[in-house]
């Protein structure tokens, strides 16, 4: 249950809301990620086969082998009357590897015709991979487009520990939150946060609904009782991290004096609760600028649905998704996830702590600049908690499995690391370090060893024992 008045962060938080009041190297995206032009004819000949996932420890099946995608062209119409989703996606992809056959991830929906360039593909299904057979072999560093005509009624999918997410249908249209799998269940996607891409989505719904996703609102017409929204987020994103939410909102925009275009989009039902802590989003983002360094989108906002049986917000890219009013807290955690976890993503799922965490230390560390609670004070409650609370479960560098990654030592253990950090290399120090950690990896990867390799080189010091003891050690830490 969450506590009267506040939201949980993000799903399975309401034990964290309870207690608030107490060696890869990193992979490199191309910025911008533009579109390729039409493929390429590959010679003919056996290929390799791509992999059917990426083998991310958590998530095996998420993502897959042999190409990058560069960018996506999704356009969709969704019927909120029927729950009907029709939509043509085209991937603009560089094959990595020679590739007579390779896999995107899909579930639960009808695939009518798959074409690789011009050519008609062979396809067919297996469980939530979607198998791909060129007509001709893709030479390796070929650049090829996929198209992907399908329909069906989306819904979500079930994760590990039991929550929902993808495309979620609510009462006036659909909530649409990906993380950390749910990509799949409204379009045909390399679905691992190490694949990052371009999009432009284009989304058509009945007149009087509005349709909302990531980036910048570049077209809106409305013809025969539908209206038309296209979409477009130039900087590299992680599937995971793309809407299409769809209901009845009243919509507001601006630019900030920061130059930083804002849309929000809110239920009415919602209108008056988030009023006020949307009123103070430039504010948020300002300072989170001073603390991490230049706002790395050109635009923000929030998406306000009314959805309350969702149980969580998300940090879809450019604007986060919230389930119902957000208190101020979620708020500036949502917000330092468009540095910590959108700009900067991970390589694999075991790493989650570099999202949570630093989003969690966000709140910290806005309280105790806004007159609330120290960030010393929060973690001296949180250390106090005994050794058998779940806060000690298991360490939040390395959960175990995807049914943990959104659990309390995530968020909490995680934003005590960092403190010990503070605590150890001094606040000149600690915040130089997160700066650099946001700049060096800008709309790229990053990685716990790259992390901690970045925080000795800053500090000169020896930081071995810090991290082990609070993210690779199990049980309470026998110091603070």
């Amino acid at each position: 249950m969450t506590p009267p008045g506040r939201q949980p962060v993000r799903r399975r938080t309401a034990a964290l809301r309870r207690r608030a009041v107490l060696a890869t190297v990193p992979l490199t995206v191309a910025a911008l990620l533009g579109a390729a032009g039409p493929t390429a004819a590959g010679s003919a000949g056996p290929g390799t086969i791509g992999a059917a996932g990426t083998g991310d420890p958590y998530f095996p099946l998420s993502g897959n082998g042999g190409y990058h995608v560069r960018h996506y062209g999704l356009t969709l119409r969704y019927d909120t009357a029927t729950r009907r989703l029709d939509g043509t996606a085209v991937l603009t992809a560089r094959a990595t590897q020679r590739l007579s056959r390779f896999d995107l991830d899909l579930k639960g929906l009808h695939v009518t015709r798959v074409a690789v360039g011009r050519a008609t593909a062979r396809f067919r299904r297996d469980g939530q991979e979607l198998v791909v057979t060129p007509a001709r072999t893709l030479r390796r560093g070929q650049e090829f487009r996929v198209t992907v005509a399908y329909h069906g009624t989306p819904g979500p999918v079930s994760d590990p520990d039991g929550s929902a997410d993808g495309w979620i249908p609510t009462d006036d249209g659909a909530f649409v939150a990906g993380e950390p799998q749910g990509a799949m269940t409204w379009f045909p996607a390399n679905s691992h946060p190490s694949d990052k891409s371009s999009y432009d989505i284009t989304i058509t719904v009945p007149q009087g609904r509005t349709a909302v996703s990531n980036g910048t609102l570049v077209g809106r017409r409305t013809a025969h009782g539908r209206t038309t929204f296209h979409w477009r987020e130039t900087r590299p994103m992680a599937a995971y991290l793309a809407t299409a939410t769809v209901g009845k909102f009243t919509v507001q925009r601006y630019t900030t004096s920061d130059g930083i275009r804002v849309y929000n989009a809110v239920d009415a039902r919602e209108a008056a609760a988030a009023a006020p802590v949307l009123k103070k989003l430039p504010s948020v983002l300002r300072w989170e600028s001073t603390l991490f360094g230049p706002y790395p989108f050109r635009s923000a906002g929030a998406i306000v649905d009314h959805a309350h049986d969702v149980g969580y917000a998300l940090e879809t890219q450019t604007r986060p998704l919230y389930d119902r009013a957000p208190d101020l807290s979620t708020l500036v955690h949502e917000n330092a996830h468009q540095w910590f976890g959108d700009s900067v993503s991970l390589t694999t799922w075991k790493d989650i702590w570099l999202n949570e965490g630093f989003a969690t230390y966000a709140e910290w560390l806005y309280s105790e600049q806004h007159g609330g609670e120290s960030a010393q004070q929060t973690f001296d409650a949180l250390y106090a908690t005994p050794a058998s609370d779940d806060l000690w479960a298991y360490p939040a560098g390395n959960p175990g499995s995807g049914a943990n990654i959104f659990g309390t030592p995530v968020y909490a253990r995680g934003a005590m690391t960092l403190h010990a950090l503070r605590r150890a290399v001094g606040d000149r120090t600690f915040f130089r370090i997160l700066r650099a950690w946001a700049g060096e990896h800008r709309y790229g990867h990053g990685t716990t060893a790259a992390f901690e390799r970045l925080a000795e080189r800053a500090s000169g010091k020896d930081l071995t024992g810090l991290f082990h003891t609070w993210l690779e050690t199990a049980g309470k830490p026998g110091h603070a």
